[in-house]
Formats: C-alpha cells, structure tokens, sequence
C-alpha cells in the first residue's frame, strides 16, 4: 500500500499563471510548483529571458518539460496594459487547456527611488504602472479566467518597505503599502476566489542592478542587519507563495518574508 500524499498532492495538475516569472522570487516560485506537479505558463515582458527560464526550468525537471511553458507580456505601456494583461490571461488558458486554478503577480521595475524634491505627477504615476496598477487591473479580467471557487487564487506581491520606512522611497513605499489594502478589498470583490499577497524584504535577485561584486558586498552587508543574519534567497520566500497557494482558508492576509527586518 503507498503512502498518502493529501498535503504534497495539493497543486498536482493545477493551471498556475505567474506574471514576473522569468527571474528571481517568480522563477523559483514557478520551480517549486512544477516541482509540486503542477503546470504553469511564465510571463516577463523580455522574450529571450522568457524562452530562457522555460529552458532553464525543463533541464531541472526534464520528466515535466511539457508542464512549463512562457508568454510575453509588456506592462510597462499605459496605452496598451489592459490588453496585454487580457491576453496573457487567454493565452495562459490556450495554452494549459482549461481555466486557471492560480494566478501569481511578481512583476517588477526598477526601484523608482527618489528624493522629495525630484517627485513629479509623472515619475509618480510611472512608479506604479507596473507594481500597481498591473496588478489591481489584472483583478479586472480574473473572473473570466480563474476558477471561481476557494481553492482557486490572486497572489500579490509588495515588498517590507511598506511596514519599515527608508529616506527617499516615498514614492514606492506609497504603492506598496497600497497593495496591502488592495489585497483585504480584492479578497471580498474575488471571493470566493482567495486573494493574498506576500511581503518579501531584502532578497538576493537581479532586482539589484549593480555589478556582481556589489551586489555580493550589498547583500552581505544588509543581511548582516537582519534577525536571520542572512539575505533571503528566492528558493526561501517562494515558499510562502506555496502556502498561500495550497490553504483554501487564507484570504485578505499578507506574509511577511523578510528575514526579522521589522523587528531589527
């Protein structure tokens, strides 16, 4: 007689979507859930990054090859947003052949810090097209395209910067204290579809555009500050994604992954 598998068998066969997932926090969260036996489609705004991660993913796991998949989408037009992320979210179900189970937002700029005195209604606005805006639109179109049941789930992504304020990020703690709100109201306008999001504070990816040597020396240096005495590592919060993706009684909440930031 085999084993019962009631908790590792919870994504097997599952219809995932993660916008943002040909590099950091994404890839691994869309490593883990092909890991977890489900089938997911990848999207980023670069093709090559895109056909990239697929590669990359289908060496790791070659027995699941055929479940991962990618998709290009650019979010960083205001003109043409909503059609970009309707025809994601088509594509997405052309391709795994049925409605989604989970759609996962980890979509990210460049960190548009900046002093008081260089804000603009413009560089404002800009800040949040792909961080805010995207993801609060991509809520429009998700009850054509997302199973509507408890099972089924919205994941979020904001960052610790919302909680621990830092001088000169005023501009990006606004979006991302924002989504906290967004979440609880998406959790109530979605429902019974569960909406979540996950807060990660420093974490070792390409988000940090500097060379590979300061990058290393900025990492070890501010993990040094953390309670964990580490940088978080992108394998570490994509199980936080995992957990939200599989409690069909979570919803309205946002974990915090960020290594004790708030407490140091």
């Amino acid at each position: 007689m085999s084993d019962q598998i009631k908790y590792t068998s919870k994504l097997t066969s599952s219809r995932i979507l993660i916008i943002g997932g040909s590099s950091g926090i994404g890839f691994s969260v869309a490593e883990a859930c092909i890991e977890h036996g489900a089938s997911v489609v990848l999207s980023s705004s670069n093709p090559t990054r895109v056909e990239s991660a697929v590669s990359r993913i289908a060496t790791a796991y070659p027995s699941k090859k055929s479940a991962i998949h990618g998709v290009t989408v650019d979010l960083g037009k205001p003109s043409t947003l909503e059609n970009e992320l309707e025809k994601v979210l088509k594509r997405s179900v052309e391709i795994l052949k049925g409605k989604l189970n989970h759609v996962i937002f980890t979509a990210g700029d460049a960190l548009a810090t900046m002093p008081l005195s260089s804000m603009t209604y413009a560089n404002i606005v800009a800040a949040g097209q792909v961080r805010f805006f995207a993801p609060l639109l991509l809520a429009k179109y998700l009850p054509e395209y997302l199973e509507d049941s408890h099972a089924s789930s919205y994941t979020i992504t904001t960052g610790s910067i919302s909680e621990k304020p830092m001088p000169g990020w005023n501009v990006i703690a606004g979006f991302m204290g924002g989504l906290h709100s967004m979440v609880r109201n998406l959790a109530l306008d979605l429902k019974p579809v569960r909406v979540n999001g996950v807060s990660p504070g420093v974490v070792d990816t390409e988000l940090w555009r500097v060379s590979e040597e300061e990058r290393k020396e900025m990492m070890r240096s501010m993990g040094e500050k953390l309670a964990t005495g580490r940088a978080g590592r992108p394998e570490d919060v994509a199980e936080s994604y995992l957990g939200l993706l599989r409690d069909g009684n979570v919803t309205g909440s946002m974990v915090r992954t960020d290594g004790g930031g708030l407490i140091m």
